[in-house]
C-alpha cells in the first residue's frame, strides 16, 4: 500500500505560477498546499508542500483532486428562493440584494415576535479558516441572537486530555519520526490524517520503530501496524488500565517521575490492583497475551509516542477513555523523552486573540446557549434543549450540513419541516440542508478568498491567500455577515467593516505574531513551544504543575466548557475517581444485540466530497460491515439488503461481510448523503443526541442496534 497516495496527473502545460495555500477542511492536519495556477486564472494540480515540515509533501487523495470540486457542474452559483413546499426542489433565482433583504426581514420578524433569541446562527467547521468561519459569531453577539455551543466533534476528546494535562498541547507531532514506538490510538490515520502516517512510517524506516494501532476494526491504518489491537467499542479505558496495572506490577512505572509530576500515584496504583489483564480481556475482547505484549512493548520503550485521536472518544465514556489512555504516558514517564509522550491537539500553542473578529466585547452572558448536537430537539420544541425559553424560528447556516451530519436525524428533519421556521443557507453545493431552506446563497471555496488557519494536529499558523477569482455571482462568508449587519443596524459595532486581510492583520497583531505581509512571504509560523514546555517538564498546566490522575470531572478545565448557565452535562456522578472503564455507553442488550460505529470513509470528510464523482466512485454505496459469524447466524450474505434499527428509527442499506471486527460490532463508513440510502434516510437516524458527561458532545460511535435481513 502506498500511504502517500501520489497523484500522477501531469501538470497543465499552461501553468503560469504556483500558489501557496492551506487545506481548509475539518481535519487536524491543515496541510500546506502548492497549487498550480494557469494563465486563464484556474487551478490545476494540488499537492502537499514539501517545504512544510509537517505536511512534508503528502496530502490525501481527495484534496489532491480539488479541481473536481471547484469546477463541479453542480456547484451553486446564484442565490435562490424556495417557491414550492419545503424540500420539493422548486427554486427561483434572485439577486443578492433581494436574497439578503429577505433574510434580514425574516430575522427582524422573528425577533419582533419571540425576541432576539428566536434567531440562531448555526455553523461549524466546513471551513477551518478563522475569518470565514467565526465572523458569524460577531453578528450573533451584536444582535443578541441565541448562542451556539459547538459540541459535536471535539468535546469528549479535548476534555479528557485537558483533565489530565491542564492544557491542550503536547509534544511536537513531528517527533513521531524520532520515536521507537508510535501508538496510533483511535484514529484511522491512513484515511483521515495521512501526515500522521508520514512521520510514523519514517520512524519505522529510519529507526526500526514499531507502529501499534488500537481501534475497533481492521481499517487501512490497522493494516500498517506491527501490532494491531482490535477491541470492542467503548472499552479503551479498560485496556489503558490493564497496561498501567502491568507497568506497576512489572516495574515499568517511573515512580520518581510520578512523585515529581503527578497528583496521586499511590492512589492510582492502589486503584489499579484489580485491573488485571484478565479483567480487561473480558471487557475488551483482546486476549491476555495481546494486552501483556502491548504493555511490555510500551513499558520497555522509553521513546513511545501516543498519538491519541478522536474516534475512541466518540463514546459516552469517551472523556474517561481519553484520560485513561493519556495517563499511560505519565505512569511510564514517557514525556521525558524526545519522541515520547502523548499528543492529541495543539490548540493552546497558537494564542490567537479573536476578540475583535468574534465581537466578544459585546457578548451578553444572559443570552442562552443552544447545543449544536441537539438541533433536532431544539427545532422540535424540546423545553430542556431550548433552555426553557422561546422557540427558534429563524436560522442562518454556514459551513455545516445538519440535515445530514447531526444526530437524531428524524427529529432534525421534523424540525426543519416546520412551516414557521425560516432557514437561510450559505453553501457551495445544494446539500440536503440547502434543499430544505427558504433562501440559498452560493459560497466561495478556499482558493477564492483570504483566510488564516491554525493546525490543531500539528504546530503551524498558516496563511491561505486568495489565489483565483470566484465566479461573479458567488460571495464569501464574510460578505454575507457584513451585509446582514448593515441591514440589521449593527454595522457600526467594532469589528465590522473590515476586510479579510484587515481581520488577519488585527488578529495576528493582537496575538503577538508577525502581520499579514510577513506571513504572506513566509507562508506559515512554527508555533511549537520549546521541548521542556511541550513535554511538560516545567510542570503540567495546573497551578501546582501536576498531572491529574484524579481529575475534578464536574469542575475541571476544558477548552470548550459549557457556560455556567448550563453547567456540567450528562451522568457526571458516574465518572470514576481514577482511570477506569465505566459502562455509561449504550450497551448491547437482548433487543439490540449489536453495537454500531459510524466511522469515517477515506474519500469523504464528514459530508464534504460526497458530491465529488471520484470520491463517490471509490466508496461505492452505503454499506454496513458485518462480521462473518454474525452474518452466518442471521443468514446474511455479502450484498444483501439489511435493516438496522433502534428506538430512534431504522434504515436500510447493503451488507458487506468483512472480517476484522469483534462479533457483535457493526461498522458503517461514511458519511453518505441521506438520499444515497435505499429509503432516503441515512445512518444518523440511529445516532443519539443526548449530552455526554461531563461537558457535552455527540457519541456518534456509541449506538446499540438490531440487525436483520430485509424481507421486502
Amino acid at each position: 500500500m502506498n500511504l502517500a497516495t501520489p497523484i500522477t496527473a501531469k501538470a497543465a502545460s499552461n501553468v503560469s505560477r504556483v500558489g501557496h495555500t492551506v487545506c481548509p477542511h475539518d481535519c487536524p492536519s491543515a496541510c500546506a498546499l502548492d497549487v498550480d495556477l494557469t494563465a486563464e486564472g484556474r487551478i490545476g494540480r494540488v499537492r502537499g508542500s514539501s517545504e512544510n515540515t509537517y505536511t512534508a509533501g503528502v496530502i490525501c487523495a481527495k484534496v489532491a483532486r480539488y479541481t473536481e470540486r471547484l469546477y463541479h457542474p453542480r456547484r451553486l452559483l446564484t442565490p435562490r428562493r424556495r417557491i414550492g413546499a419545503k424540500g420539493e426542489g422548486a427554486w427561483l433565482e434572485i439577486s443578492w440584494n433581494d436574497a439578503l433583504d429577505e433574510i434580514a426581514e425574516a430575522f427582524v420578524k422573528a425577533e419582533a415576535r419571540h425576541g432576539s433569541e428566536a434567531v440562531w446562527p448555526y455553523f461549524y467547521a466546513g471551513t477551518m479558516g478563522q475569518v470565514q468561519r467565526d465572523s458569524i459569531e460577531r453578528l450573533r453577539h451584536a444582535k443578541k441572537y441565541s448562542g451556539f455551543f459547538g459540541s459535536i466533534c471535539t468535546n469528549m476528546a479535548w476534555t479528557g486530555y485537558v483533565m489530565g494535562t491542564g492544557a491542550l498541547r503536547g509534544p511536537d507531532p513531528r517527533e513521531m519520526a524520532k520515536s521507537d514506538c508510535v501508538v496510533i490510538w483511535g484514529t484511522n490515520a491512513v484515511s483521515t490524517q495521512i501526515n500522521v502516517m508520514t512521520h510514523a512510517v519514517k520512524a519505522r524506516k529510519e529507526r526500526g520503530a514499531k507502529i501499534v494501532v488500537v481501534d475497533i476494526y481492521d481499517n487501512p491504518t490497522m493494516k500498517q501496524a506491527d501490532m494491531g489491537l482490535i477491541l470492542k467499542p467503548g472499552t479503551d479505558a479498560a485496556l489503558a488500565c490493564a497496561v498501567m496495572h502491568i507497568a506497576f506490577r512489572d516495574g515499568y512505572a517511573d515512580r520518581d517521575y510520578m512523585d515529581r509530576f503527578a497528583d496521586d500515584p499511590a492512589g492510582l496504583e492502589a486503584h489499579l490492583r484489580t485491573k488485571t489483564p484478565e479483567w480487561a480481556s473480558a471487557i475488551t475482547g483482546l486476549s491476555v497475551e495481546e494486552i501483556e505484549a502491548f504493555a511490555r512493548l510500551v513499558g520497555t520503550t522509553p521513546k513511545t509516542f501516543f498519538r491519541l485521536g478522536y474516534g475512541f472518544a466518540r463514546q459516552r465514556n469517551g472523556t474517561v477513555s481519553m484520560h485513561a489512555a493519556l495517563s499511560i504516558s505519565t505512569v511510564l514517564g514517557s514525556w521525558q523523552h524526545e519522541g515520547g509522550g502523548a499528543f492529541h491537539n495543539n490548540g493552546d500553542i497558537f494564542r490567537l486573540n479573536k476578540a475583535e473578529l468574534m465581537g466578544t466585547a459585546y457578548a451578553d452572558p444572559d443570552i442562552r446557549m443552544l447545543d449544536q448536537s441537539q438541533i433536532g430537539r431544539v427545532l422540535t420544541g424540546n423545553a430542556e434543549a431550548l433552555r426553557h425559553r422561546g422557540p427558534v424560528t429563524a436560522l442562518l447556516i454556514q459551513n455545516t450540513n445538519p440535515m445530514n451530519v447531526a444526530p437524531e436525524q428524524r427529529l432534525v428533519k421534523q424540525g426543519f419541516q416546520r412551516d414557521d421556521l425560516f432557514v437561510a443557507v450559505h453553501e457551495q453545493f445544494m446539500t440536503e440542508t440547502a434543499e430544505i431552506a427558504d433562501i440559498v446563497l452560493p459560497a466561495t471555496m478556499f482558493v477564492e478568498h483570504d483566510d488564516l488557519y491554525r493546525a490543531g494536529g500539528q504546530n503551524h499558523i498558516l496563511l491561505g491567500p486568495k489565489l483565483v477569482e470566484p465566479p461573479e455571482t458567488v460571495r464569501t462568508n464574510l460578505f454575507v455577515i457584513e451585509e446582514l449587519a448593515r441591514r440589521l443596524g449593527v454595522s457600526d459595532y467594532p469589528g465590522f467593516g473590515l476586510s479579510e486581510r484587515e481581520h488577519i492583520d488585527g488578529m495576528l497583531a493582537a496575538s503577538g505574531w508577525p502581520g499579514y505581509e510577513t506571513l504572506a512571504l513566509e507562508r506559515w509560523i512554527d508555533a511549537q513551544p520549546d521541548f521542556e514546555t511541550a513535554h511538560y517538564l516545567k510542570g503540567f498546566g495546573y497551578p501546582d504543575g501536576r498531572f491529574r490522575f484524579s481529575p475534578d470531572w464536574a469542575n475541571g478545565p476544558s477548552p470548550n466548557r459549557p457556560p455556567k448557565s448550563i453547567g456540567a452535562m450528562g451522568p457526571v456522578a458516574e465518572l470514576p475517581q481514577f482511570p477506569d472503564y465505566v459502562e455509561v455507553i449504550e450497551v448491547a442488550d437482548a433487543e439490540h444485540p449489536f453495537r454500531l460505529a459510524t466511522s469515517p470513509a477515506r474519500s469523504f470528510l464528514n459530508s464534504t466530497f460526497a458530491e465529488t464523482p471520484s470520491s463517490v466512485q471509490k466508496e461505492g454505496r452505503p454499506e454496513v460491515m458485518v462480521e462473518p459469524s454474525d452474518a452466518a447466524a442471521l443468514g446474511i450474505v455479502d450484498g444483501d439488503v439489511v435493516r438496522l434499527g433502534n428506538s430512534r428509527g431504522e434504515i436500510r442499506l447493503h451488507a458487506r461481510i468483512v472480517s476484522g471486527a469483534r462479533p457483535g460490532v457493526l461498522i458503517a463508513e461514511g458519511l453518505w448523503p441521506n438520499k444515497a440510502h435505499l429509503d432516503g434516510e441515512g445512518i444518523n437516524v440511529l445516532t443519539g443526541g443526548d449530552a455526554v458527561a461531563p461537558y457535552g458532545g455527540a457519541a456518534f460511535h456509541d449506538n446499540h442496534v438490531w440487525l436483520r435481513k430485509d424481507s421486502e
